[in-house]
């Protein structure tokens, strides 16, 4: 029997819609700029950069969004998350939906905005901005056998009802099978991996109290009070006011 320094933590999981299965989370990647932002944005010509978020970050999207420390930049980031069922390396973009993708869910990106512009500033990592707890809640994933893949649906985020962020999936600029494909080709992916593919414009700062509503139709949708930041006032936070914390980022 393996002595262990300390008990091993208890895995990542997500719950499978529908059933008592459970879906253990393996690594977290999430994709930049995947929609377009301004309707004269021209079409990439380059894949889009992309970067990870710890497993431990992945919460299921239940009630609570915890407002996280050294932010008065809380944005909210919806995105439709592909679930991997089987990896591989330099995998072939067409073989990615019938051998590769086991579910999809709908989840949020959540980002520390301001830490994220002075990163990209000083041209630091983003891992401040994107990595911290509770940053990826997801919905209960729903297997492709029952789903199927994605080309078209609405993906959207309204705060206290009033609509923020909307898409459409077909939107995407670069497809899902691509993004796979992509990813394969730096790393080896594995069985539990899951790919946030990007969000559209209307991203946008929340504070405590706000209600999120979000969703992806016919993969999942979500409901969830921000809370509020630990140890601190929330009206105070680095002196951000309220218009300030309203405006949207385009």
């Amino acid at each position: 029997m393996t002595d262990y320094v300390f008990p091993l933590p208890a895995p990542t999981t997500l719950p499978i819609a529908g059933t008592a299965q459970l879906f253990p989370v393996g690594r977290v990647y999430c994709i930049g700029r995947n929609y377009r932002w301004r309707a004269d944005e021209a079409a990439p010509t380059t894949m889009p950069a992309w970067f990870m978020k710890p497993a431990s970050a992945v919460i299921p999207a239940e009630v609570v969004l915890p407002y996280p420390p050294e932010t008065a930049e809380f944005c909210h980031e919806i995105e439709l998350v592909v679930a991997i069922g089987r990896g591989g390396r330099d995998i072939d973009p067409a073989d990615v939906e019938a051998n590769h993708i086991w579910g999809y869910a709908a989840g949020l990106d959540m980002t520390r905005r301001d830490l994220q512009q002075e990163a990209k500033r000083a041209g630091g990592p983003w891992e401040p901005a994107k990595a911290f707890d509770y940053s990826a809640p997801c919905t209960p994933l729903v297997p492709a056998k029952s789903c199927g893949h994605p080309k078209q649906g609405a993906i959207w985020l309204s705060v206290n009802g009033i609509e923020r962020q909307r898409a459409d999936v077909a939107d995407l600029l670069w497809s899902v099978p691509e993004l796979i494909a992509m990813l394969s080709r730096s790393v080896t992916l594995a069985p539990g991996d899951l790919v946030f593919t990007g969000t559209p414009v209307g991203v946008a700062p929340l504070q405590p109290g706000d209600v999120v509503t979000a969703g992806v139709d016919g993969i999942g949708q979500l409901s969830m009070i921000v809370s509020s930041p630990p140890g601190a006032n929330p009206g105070a936070l680095r002196g951000a006011d309220a218009s300030h914390s309203r405006q949207a980022y385009a």
